[in-house]
């Protein structure tokens, strides 16, 4: 039996559309590929980068509240999140150099890479 994300006390609706965008359809599945897998792969289909969608999914996955991360957790999940923000690929987020040069011949401009 497949187990929904919002089960986990701290998913909510707008992580659990992110999620099943990046293909994480279960609880079973977050919890086995962990927080910043998880978070790569959602920055992957277009989420921002986010300090506290972050930490909020590390606290979610201990079965703590989201704003229970303070002190020196925080400056060590703050050095965690930036230090996965320069492992991710450089296209992350980013529609195909392709679309993206068609949106722009068309007046739309693709999204800036934030982070």
């Amino acid at each position: 039996m497949v187990t929904p994300v919002t089960a986990i006390r701290g998913i909510g609706p707008a992580q659990e559309r992110l999620l099943a965008a990046a293909g994480i359809d279960s609880a079973e599945t977050l919890r086995r590929i962990g927080a910043d897998e998880a978070y790569l792969r959602m920055l992957s289909v277009g989420a921002r980068p986010h300090f506290i969608a972050y930490y909020a999914l590390h606290m979610a996955l201990q079965g703590r509240p989201w704003n229970d991360l303070k002190g020196a957790e925080k400056d060590e999940m703050r050095k965690a999140y930036d230090a996965l923000l320069r492992r991710r690929p450089k296209s992350a987020g980013l529609p195909p150099p392709d679309l993206a040069a068609f949106m722009d011949r068309i007046g739309l401009r693709p999204p800036r890479r934030h982070g």
